[in-house]
């Protein structure tokens, strides 16, 4: 099992970092009348691993035991399949993965759920939680239906939505809801973290303070504080060699090392032939899940070290432009090759 899934924690008093957030939490779920919920914050902040301990401090130990279903809804003549995941207290849906449908998904499980009344007579609560991933990918449509929802049904249900921004979420959707921000965790929080994981593993640490504390800042760096792109960097780091000091090279995961490729040779080479050739990369990134809109990310800031200033206010306008496309369409990899194409010919005209 990776460390990121073995030492996550499962409650509130085993959180490790921002204990002002933690104790918001915990008058929360005392709370009888508890609220519908946006938590947001960066990549890696932590914002999943704190609704599931928030989860079992309402529901109790019963509310981590999960399942994964598969659910076949129909748009209109049109069916498509659906993974969400269940316990006996609260389902787990991203209905951005149906794409344009995902209005479908709001409509259809949540009137379900919030009809369903929960199994366990005893629990404290007696109102269901749905919580929904990627609430700031939710097309305008959806989050009217979402909006919907929330004002007939909420006496049976509670809606946690986790998001990266705000920004391109419904007014109407944030005056309802209380808005938690998740920071991403300092480079002293990560240093903590990673310390306590590493003696739980017998991992070798270098025994100077001031080495260990550069360590800490090299992969806290290299991670953007994303702690669990952190967590997932020191075991490959231990899995490389057994003995760790402030001098290891700090890995860069596979996928970032071919963005980092694919930025390279588009500053090399401005042809078809090249254009094709990323192409082929791109498939290769989106058949192994990585998401469009961070490809575009990671690939403009691998971008703008190899070029001139002018050339990359024009590149970071064309990626600002691009991003919006991805939100709005259905095929990613057209947006990211028509990216590819306008930085070459913007460095071809710099």
């Amino acid at each position: 099992m990776l460390w990121v899934h073995k030492y996550r924690p499962t409650s509130l008093e085993s959180l490790d970092y921002n204990e002002p957030l933690t104790e918001t939490l915990r008058r929360l779920a005392d709370k009888e009348d508890f609220p519908h919920l946006l938590v947001y914050g960066p990549p890696g902040a932590g914002k999943k691993t704190r609704v599931s301990c928030l989860l079992r401090e309402l529901f109790g130990p019963s509310a981590l035991k999960i399942k994964e279903e598969q659910r076949v809804l129909q748009a209109g003549t049109r069916k498509f399949d659906f993974v969400l995941v269940s316990s006996n207290h609260h389902i787990e849906i991203n209905p951005a993965e149906a794409g344009n449908q995902d209005r479908v998904v709001v409509q259809e499980l949540l009137k379900e759920i919030a009809q369903t009344q929960p199994v366990d007579v005893t629990a404290k609560h007696r109102f269901k939680v749905v919580v929904i991933n990627e609430a700031d990918s939710l097309t305008r449509d959806a989050q009217a239906a979402l909006r919907r929802t929330m004002e007939i049904y909420s006496p049976n249900l509670r809606l946690i939505l986790l998001a990266n921004t705000t920004g391109s979420i419904m007014g109407p959707i944030k005056s309802r809801t209380l808005l938690v921000r998740v920071p991403a965790p300092t480079t002293e929080d990560i240093g903590n973290v990673l310390a306590k994981v590493a003696d739980a593993q017998d991992v070798q640490l270098p025994q100077d303070d001031a080495a260990r504390n550069q360590l800490w800042q090299n992969i806290s760096e290299k991670s953007n504080r994303n702690l669990r792109r952190a967590l997932l960097m020191l075991e490959t780091m231990y899995a490389r060699s057994e003995k760790i000091d402030a001098s290891t090279q700090v890995p860069l995961t596979d996928w970032q090392l071919m963005i980092d490729r694919i930025a390279q040779s588009i500053v090399k080479s401005r042809t078809v032939q090249q254009l094709a050739s990323v192409r082929k990369d791109y498939y290769e990134l989106l058949t192994h899940c990585i998401p469009e809109t961070v490809i575009l990310k990671e690939l403009l800031f691998a971008l703008l070290p190899r070029v001139s200033a002018v050339a990359g206010k024009n590149i970071v306008d064309a990626a600002a432009l691009y991003d919006h496309r991805l939100r709005l369409g259905n095929k990613g990899i057209y947006h990211l090759e028509a990216f590819t194409a306008s930085t070459m010919r913007i460095l071809e005209e710099a």
